[in-house]
């Protein structure tokens, strides 16, 4: 599971990132939002942890421009000095999902960043999500295409909603492999593009049905929406 920490302080940033990394994620650092929304632009990350307080910018905005960025369905953990209620308030309604104060001990942020990719892999307790007439029903693994159900493999459904989730973003071949296949990124296998191409056949996902899955050279693939 993948992590994008943001803590402009050199040395919480790497205390951090050593323990998500001794507790099994693998994290990716950055020492300024803009690093980070550069990041999010290009890759996908399964879970943010972000330090509230940033020189120069205010936690609201930032949080605002991720959500912005990549929806409400990654988990986002705020790491703050301790807040007034009002503004742990502010700080949900602007996008955090859960607001630790600092310092935290580790056993509680371990804790918590296991929770939340629990319910991140879950589907964070929803149980249907809806991206134009696809309809993804989480308790039973089903997708239905405007009330039908083509037939998907286990993967195949898992990679369709990874791609939805990310919508209009480029995501990355080792994002999807080690998401879905859990495998080196590094391994020359044709597996994800055999799968590409069987969910945009099953799934017409062509412009003139609002959707286009294509590759981006280099990178991985993007499934855009399409004007009508």
């Amino acid at each position: 599971m993948k992590i994008a920490l943001l803590d402009h302080d050199t040395a919480s940033r790497a205390a951090h990132e050593h323990l998500a990394r001794q507790a099994g994620f693998h994290c990716t650092a950055f020492g300024s939002g803009r690093e980070l929304m550069r990041s999010l632009h290009r890759d996908a990350h399964d879970l943010l942890l972000i330090d509230w307080d940033l020189p120069g910018l205010s936690g609201p905005s930032l949080l605002e421009g991720i959500r912005n960025q990549v929806g409400p369905v990654t988990p986002l953990l705020l790491l703050a000095r301790p807040l007034a209620d009002a503004e742990i308030a502010t700080a949900l309604r602007a996008g955090a999902d859960c607001v630790l104060a600092k310092p935290c001990a580790p056993d509680l942020l371990v804790a918590q960043l296991h929770a939340m990719g629990r319910r991140s892999a879950n589907g964070d307790g929803i149980a249907v999500e809806q991206y134009g007439s696809f309809r993804f029903e989480l308790a039973t693994r089903t997708l239905l295409v405007d009330g039908s159900a083509p037939h998907l493999t286990p993967k195949e459904y898992t990679l369709a909603l990874l791609l939805f989730r990310h919508l209009n973003r480029a995501v990355s071949r080792s994002y999807i492999l080690e998401t879905i296949w859990g495998i080196d990124p590094g391994l020359t296998t044709r597996t994800l593009d055999i799968h590409i191409s069987k969910i945009r056949g099953k799934l017409n996902l062509k412009p003139d049905h609002g959707y286009r899955l294509q590759p981006v050279y280099g990178f991985g693939y993007r499934l855009e929406e399409c004007a009508a």
